[in-house]
């Protein structure tokens, strides 16, 4: 669902990329998870004041009030990044899953592409696995229609690798550390990452303090990460993205609407679901499909009050979101006391919580 442009507050004034941009010394992007996941750093931002406090993740806790509702997304990634070699010349290709399509045909980015002719047959872990590039779709991915004995996703685990976005240069030893613990819906290229600070008891205690968890799926894309390539904001495009909003939980979170609670969003991924499927009047729709929405400043939030979030990547669209949420000028406030404070940066770093 595209959205209309945003009003602004000076007509006639244009945002550019350029304007998200922060300068960020490469050692403080993380390359590993923490062993334990809630002892991550936590900067709050008052999106009323601009002012800054320091704590870690397992104080989360204590900015969470009885009656409010913590949204979670409960997608699941898949290791969708696959090692072959092309059948005839065994000429090596990589190829990453983007999108599952009907018949076992998917939407996947391939590396190099110009071995990737529409007929070609790709053998993954000898034979295991065959693939034929039946087109080349949008800024050059491909379909690729799969052969196989058994269970997808179970030859998937056995072959495949864990998508780490470009920045992240180590291997992942665990794949589970970059999952959520409520990790259910198999379908992501990549992780929902304000997730990964939550344990199981974290996330017990907050239950037991009388704040509502509900779940949303968004099936996260690799256009998470791809970069703004327009000076222009508003000439950007977003990819689509598969998203689910089921009765029972929609149920939940108006209710916690109606009853004055606040609705917190753990991180951009449900902010966007929640946003997608909420109507002009703030009710929340069940339904599924895709969205494709694009929210900067401007934009007028229509469900959610409060978001956790990771530190994004310079004039990235999740920049460019929670700025939508507290201001550009006090996200960019918070992203330079972030980077003297020597925060750890990105899908494996810490997080903030804007309200």
């Amino acid at each position: 669902m595209r959205q209309p442009p945003f009003v602004r507050e000076q007509k006639g004034e244009t945002m550019r990329t350029a304007d998200f941009y922060y300068d960020l010394p490469e050692e403080l992007i993380a390359q590993d998870p923490l062993l334990d996941r809630s002892s991550s750093r936590l900067m709050h931002l008052d999106k009323q004041t601009g002012e800054i406090c320091h704590t870690d993740f397992k104080h989360i806790i204590d900015y969470l009030n009885p009656e409010d509702c913590l949204v979670i997304n409960d997608t699941r990634v898949i290791p969708a990044r696959l090692y072959g070699s092309k059948v005839g010349t065994d000429a090596g290709i990589e190829i990453l899953l983007l999108k599952r399509r009907e018949n076992n045909i998917w939407e996947t980015l391939v590396k190099p592409g110009k071995k990737a002719k529409p007929g070609t047959k790709i053998s993954f872990g000898d034979g295991l696995l065959i693939g034929e590039v039946l087109d080349i779709v949008e800024e050059g991915n491909r379909l690729i229609q799969f052969q196989y004995e058994g269970i997808f996703e179970e030859i998937l685990d056995k072959l495949g690798e864990m998508p780490l976005p470009p920045y992240i240069t180590h291997k992942l030893q665990d794949k589970e550390r970059y999952q959520t613990v409520y990790a259910k819906n198999e379908g992501s290229a990549a992780a929902p990452t304000a997730g990964l600070h939550f344990t199981k008891e974290l996330l017990k205690e907050i239950e037991e303090k009388g704040v509502k968890i509900a779940h949303v799926t968004l099936h996260v894309g690799l256009g998470t990460f791809r970069p703004v390539k327009v000076d222009d904001v508003e000439s950007h495009h977003m990819h689509s993205e598969f998203y689910v909003v089921e009765e029972e939980q929609a149920k939940i979170i108006n209710e916690t609407k109606a009853k004055g609670g606040r609705v917190i969003s753990v991180g951009t991924t449900s902010c966007r679901t929640l946003e997608s499927a909420t109507d002009e009047n703030g009710i929340l729709q069940a339904k599924s499909g895709w969205t494709d929405i694009f929210i900067y400043p401007g934009y007028q939030f229509k469900m959610i009050d409060a978001l956790i979030t990771n530190f994004h990547l310079p004039e990235s669209t999740l920049l460019m979101l929670v700025s939508a949420l507290a201001g550009k000028e006090k996200i960019m406030n918070a992203y330079e006391e972030a980077v003297k404070e020597r925060y750890r940066f990105f899908s494996f770093g810490d997080a903030m919580i804007i309200e």
